[in-house]
């Protein structure tokens, strides 16, 4: 068996908020409880296990791979609600996309801080 990612835990305030935000803005399936946490699956059966903290914690990154017409439908999601969004990490690029690689990304915050990314070609993937 080779290594793969299954899951990782996506510590909120309020799992459910941070759960809807995360399948509304991205277009995945509803998210499904599980012991303390709420699922949110995506496509390649990486589980975001999202996890009510009322502590201090540590905003994290999470980058998402899509295809060039769900970015247009996600970003589209992210302008329509207003939400702020950037060409690179730290929030640099204040309004901006890039096109690292030939593709494009945009990094955006969830409910909590952490640093959301779609992107459409891997990093050091080409041109």
């Amino acid at each position: 068996m080779t290594v793969q990612l299954n899951h990782t835990i996506v510590h909120s305030t309020d799992r459910a908020a941070t759960a809807r935000f995360l399948t509304s803005v991205l277009g995945l399936p509803d998210a499904v409880p599980f012991g303390p946490f709420l699922v949110v699956e995506t496509a390649n059966g990486v589980s975001l296990d999202v996890m009510h903290d009322s502590g201090e914690f540590t905003r994290q990154h999470y980058a998402f791979l899509v295809e060039e017409e769900e970015f247009d439908v996600i970003f589209g999601r992210l302008r329509e609600r207003g939400l702020p969004y950037w060409a690179g990490p730290g929030h640099r690029g204040a309004g901006q996309i890039n096109t690292n690689d030939g593709g494009r990304g945009v990094y955006f915050d969830d409910p909590d801080g952490h640093n959301l990314e779609i992107l459409t070609r891997p990093y050091g993937s080409g041109e």
